[in-house]
């Protein structure tokens, strides 16, 4: 039986590409969003109540992941990129459906457009938004879940600045929390190689030096 779903919403996000976007929701909490509504549900009635709940389920699409054959396995980044998983055992955006699933903090909802302000995002900006779910932690959080490989978040690295003039202290947060997570695939932490990408409408160069992350060049789009 095939579906054919639509989008209820557009994302919009301080990520516009895929590099430097964190691999799971909540780990950069300041990285900010928006859930923009489609017409057909841009309407008061359809978020009501949803001010109750601190936290959303998103249920979006990997809308940027070519569309290609799908194997079983995947190469999780949270193993070096050196091991093999079964596809259904990690949160890969090389799945079937290119479906994926974040936890976002809900900030406030301006109810008259209506739009919802969100944190702690994990995907690129015009992600499509399939559906959303208000989070429930007595049904949401199992006291005894356990992670798999998974089971911690990532080590953040220190992020170190040689120019930071004229960035907004909410910027430089995004900025910082983004790097020190080491969006960079394993095999390429490199001391002193050069790496960059886009936060919150600034590009950004940066190396590693000595365990730490050093930001050499930030200027606005």
């Amino acid at each position: 039986m095939d579906f054919h779903l639509r989008p209820v919403a557009t994302l919009r996000t301080c990520y516009p590409q895929k590099f430097g976007v964190p691999r799971q929701s909540g780990l950069v909490p300041s990285a900010w969003g928006e859930v923009v509504f489609v017409p057909e549900y841009r309407r008061a009635e359809a978020v009501r109540g949803i001010e109750g709940f601190s936290h959303l389920w998103l249920i979006t699409v990997f809308h940027e992941v070519a569309e290609s054959e799908v194997g079983l396995t995947v190469r999780p980044p949270r193993l070096g990129g050196n091991e093999r998983r079964g596809v259904f055992a990690t949160r890969s955006p090389f799945r079937p459906n290119r479906l994926a699933l974040s936890v976002v903090k809900l900030e406030r909802v301006d109810a008259e457009e209506p739009r919802l302000y969100i944190s702690g995002v994990d995907l690129v900006d015009g992600t499509p938004v399939l559906d959303i779910k208000p989070y429930i932690p007595y049904a949401d959080a199992p006291a005894q879940a356990t992670g798999g490989f998974a089971g911690a978040a990532p080590e953040a690295i220190p992020v170190l600045w040689d120019v930071a003039a004229g960035v907004p202290e909410s910027d430089r947060l995004i900025i910082e929390q983004s790097i020190a997570l080491q969006p960079q695939p394993a095999y390429q932490a490199e001391p002193g190689r050069v790496y960059g990408a886009q936060f919150g409408g600034w590009n950004v160069r940066w190396t590693l030096v000595e365990g730490a992350a050093r930001i050499q060049e930030c200027r606005r789009q």
